[in-house]
């Protein structure tokens, strides 16, 4: 049996879990010393109701575990919700598809770009399944900073959240928000995560954010939820955002994020930011990191 990159991130993602958990955490007792922390193979496959050498296959990335099975294993290693669909997805269970046949990217920009742009005071980007930035609106570029003067293999989300200082400029209590853009990429890529693009994005973000390479190395999951997040563009005082997002029916595997003005003043400082989009630039704009 051989492995595959899907199947080894998958191991990996149920090994991670199952060494968090205690004996007491599963209802049994820790009668002997261990010499690794968590749980045994033996038991999680024996509360699952799996055979010890299939779950020790799973884990290896050497057989393809049915739902069934992945639910039953997800139980055991409480997995939430978010953990629980990440799991399904490296199996390859409810995979959104990406965009069918040749230049579907291109087509689905272009079918989502008059929608970013009807949102002029709202920060919008459309990303595909490895949070590439295929397209965005003035907003967004007034904000975050223009993604077109950043290099073109470097124009992903969480490169941007991670190694851009402009973004870390403006946005307060950045940490949070740009953890949890890595922990929603891993929550939703299923075996995008093993191709070479997201290797790539990896690669990168080794070389030019090594200290937050923690944050790309573990295998935690969450949802990107609704939330309300702040921006200080110089100048210009606080601006109260409320992060939503959602899927084009024409590509699941793509995501729009909106950032919403949560309030009249918060819509009026974005107006006059849009409109004077150099005043909350400054400096901060010729520091942007570019590897």
């Amino acid at each position: 049996m051989s492995t595959h990159p899907a199947g080894r991130e998958l191991g990996a993602f149920l090994r991670a879990h199952r060494e968090l958990l205690k004996p007491a955490d599963v209802g049994l007792t820790a009668t002997t010393r261990r010499r690794t922390p968590g749980l045994r193979r033996e038991e999680v496959a024996s509360l699952s109701g799996v055979g010890l050498a299939w779950y020790t296959w799973v884990e290896q990335g050497r057989v393809a575990a049915s739902r069934q099975v992945l639910e039953a294993i997800a139980r055991v290693l409480k997995l939430d919700d978010a953990g629980l669909r990440h799991a399904l997805r490296l199996a390859g269970f409810h995979e959104p598809a990406p965009a069918v046949g040749e230049g579907g990217a291109d087509r689905i920009t272009e079918a989502i770009r008059p929608v970013l742009d009807s949102w002029p005071t709202s920060p919008a980007v459309l990303l595909d399944r490895h949070f590439d930035l295929l397209g965005w609106n003035a907003a967004w570029g007034a904000v975050w900073g223009a993604p077109e003067l950043l290099p073109a293999d470097r124009r992903n989300l969480m490169w941007v959240m991670a190694a851009d200082r402009r973004v870390r400029a403006v946005l307060r209590d950045w940490e949070p928000l740009a953890m949890s853009v890595f922990q929603h990429f891993r929550a939703q890529a299923g075996p995008a995560l093993a191709e070479p693009r997201t290797g790539e994005v990896y690669r990168y973000l080794d070389e030019d954010a090594p200290e937050l390479r923690h944050w790309w190395g573990c295998h935690s999951v969450a949802e990107l939820t609704v939330r309300t997040v702040t921006v200080e563009p110089a100048g210009l005082g606080p601006v109260r955002l409320t992060l939503s997002s959602f899927h084009p029916v024409d590509d699941p595997s793509a995501t729009v994020l909106l950032f919403t003005p949560t309030g009249a003043a918060d819509r009026a400082r974005m107006t006059e930011l849009v409109e004077h989009p150099l005043r909350a630039v400054g400096g901060v704009e010729a520091e942007r990191r570019v590897g």
